[in-house]
């Protein structure tokens, strides 16, 4: 049974445990090209278990227990995917995914035991790609992990260089979005999501349509977390969801571009 729970591994495990993996880097041959993952959960045992159905997955693993190491690894290592614990020694999730975004875009999987629906939230708006909460089947970790790898990074090669709605300017080259004279800096899932309404301006998109945009078809979970990116994104771009200029709500279907004006 691949179940865990964050009681289950609290103890530890014993020397001879077969999922036990060393901090650091798992050995790889010269000129491995295989997609790198960092995991980072205090939980020596778990972080143990999803590092080796990952490395059994065809995976580069590397596996870390605290914040600070997590951030320094992030940079080093520089992984396709951090697989991120909320709960962390010496910084917490939320700050290691906020200082990871400030240098790198690789695709972070938060992985939470805390109740608090804010916690989620909190961890979306900096910058996580997808969330999972304890107790999870390990192999749906390892399929949700190959879904990030297979999201597109940047914006479809179909979408025109530069879009523009009323004041709001996006280059999808630079990923760079600009509201009149000032720079607004979005998350990557943000700007894939401004990207998507602006390249289809006239289209009503429902949450699975923008899902499979965004997220990739093969996506699995809650299609709410659409709801959730998408408030953060109308925060930052001063949007009034009573009133808006950007991204309008289409009743019993789901968003579309605004007016711009």
């Amino acid at each position: 049974e691949d179940r865990v729970t964050c009681r289950s591994l609290r103890h530890g495990p014993s020397p001879t445990d077969p999922t036990v993996v060393k901090t650091g880097p798992m050995k790889a041959p010269p000129n491995d090209h295989r997609t790198r993952v960092l995991v980072v959960d205090d939980e020596k045992a778990l972080a143990g278990m999803i590092a080796n159905y990952l490395d059994r997955a065809g995976h580069r693993v590397r596996v870390e227990h605290t914040g600070p190491d997590a951030v320094s690894a992030a940079r080093d290592w520089v992984p396709d995917v951090i697989v991120l614990d909320l709960g962390l020694p010496g910084l917490d999730g939320v700050e290691v995914c906020r200082r990871v975004r400030t240098f790198s875009d690789c695709m972070v999987l938060m992985v939470t035991a805390r109740d608090d629906e804010t916690d989620t939230l909190i961890g979306l708006s900096v910058g996580a790609d997808d969330y999972m909460t304890k107790p999870f089947s390990v192999r749906e970790l390892v399929a949700r992990v190959g879904v990030l790898l297979r999201r597109p990074r940047g914006a479809s090669t179909q979408v025109a260089a530069t879009l523009r709605l009323g004041d709001l300017t996006v280059d999808t080259h630079a990923r760079e979005v600009r509201l009149a004279d000032s720079q607004i800096q979005l998350t990557r899932t943000e700007f894939d999501l401004l990207a998507t309404f602006l390249g289809q301006p006239r289209r009503a998109f429902d949450r699975r349509a923008l899902i499979e945009a965004v997220w990739g078809v093969d996506w699995v979970g809650d299609e709410h977390l659409v709801d959730t990116h998408i408030a953060h994104l109308r925060r930052k771009l001063g949007d009034d969801a009573s009133n808006p200029r950007f991204i309008e709500t289409v009743r019993g279907v789901g968003y579309r571009a605004g007016s711009g004006s």
